[in-house]
């Protein structure tokens, strides 16, 4: 007479030895991970490239092919910092934090409004009000640029700061509606009825039921409005002279007739990509948190 073993199934997550098994990871993903970071290795090599440069006296950043190894110095500073030259880059920077600033402030105050009418109470036809918005960046900045030359000499805002401010905020409030709109979009529809019942007005409801919320939205888009700010060249080029030049019109002094100095070309772009870095850095979990906001539904 035979007996038979009645034996249990094998859960998956075990071998048929009983251990516990191991996940496999994708190849897929660890390739998708390789490529992320050889494309942002690429995208690091030409800064870090040119902070080395920097740190390079001008003979050796002329050499061909480069030099890797040569002796560092603070000279390129120096002469950017106006050492021994008398100029000075801290007004071009003052007035480019001050305009990047106050317009990205303006912009907010608007685009904050106009996104919550266009998502949250939203008005009729609101996708032709959206590309209206969108439109307006179609037009070439350099299309536009004779008129508003022509308007500036004729009412006397020729190199004015404030000029440049305007000019700004409506470069910047299409692209800050649009991004304001799809972090709007995700707040509860609840929670704006629960303050409504509660006595709370437009105003009120903006700045402490809904701004807490989509907080990370906004720092993203302050943070885009102040780059495209920061380094916006073509306008105060044109429209600037001696008082209200910005940073990127100081960067093109640097090209003259005697010919491109380029340890002080990468030391005066490296300072002046600082502010961007710095701000990039410190609102980086704010600002990933605002571009992947309402990615996912």
């Amino acid at each position: 007479m035979s007996s038979v073993t009645d034996v249990a199934p094998v859960a998956a997550t075990r071998t048929p030895e009983g251990r516990p098994r191991r996940p496999r990871k994708p190849r897929s993903g660890a390739l998708l991970g390789l490529a992320a970071w050889l494309i942002g290795f690429l995208f690091v090599v030409p800064v870090l490239w040119m902070v080395l440069t920097s740190f390079h006296s001008e003979e050796a950043a002329a050499t061909n092919p480069p030099s890797l190894f040569a002796p560092l110095t603070v000279a390129g500073y120096r002469e950017f910092f106006g050492v021994g030259t008398g100029t000075s880059p801290w007004p071009s920077l003052l007035n480019s934090l001050t305009a990047s600033v106050v317009s990205t402030i303006i912009v907010l105050l608007l685009a904050i409004p106009a996104a919550y009418a266009l998502s949250i109470r939203p008005v009729r036809k609101w996708t032709d009000v959206m590309f209206f918005f969108l439109s307006t960046r179609m037009l070439p900045i350099v299309a536009g640029l004779l008129p508003i030359y022509l308007f500036a000499q004729w009412s006397g805002l020729l190199d004015n700061i404030w000029l440049l401010i305007v000019l700004y905020t409506a470069m910047n409030l299409p692209i800050a509606v649009w991004m304001m709109r799809s972090f709007l979009a995700e707040v509860p529809v609840e929670i704006l009825e629960a303050a409504s019942m509660d006595g709370a007005g437009l105003l009120l409801t903006l700045r402490q039921v809904v701004a807490p919320i989509v907080l990370p939205g906004i720092a993203a888009t302050s943070l885009i409005c102040f780059i495209f700010s920061w380094n916006e060249l073509l306008l105060a080029r044109t429209l600037t002279g001696t008082v209200a030049g910005t940073a990127p019109v100081y960067l093109t002094g640097f090209v003259t007739s005697q010919g491109l100095f380029l340890a002080q070309v990468c030391a005066a772009a490296f300072v002046v990509s600082l502010p961007v870095l710095v701000a990039g850095f410190a609102a980086q979990d704010k600002l990933v948190q605002g571009l992947s906001l309402g990615a996912v539904k």
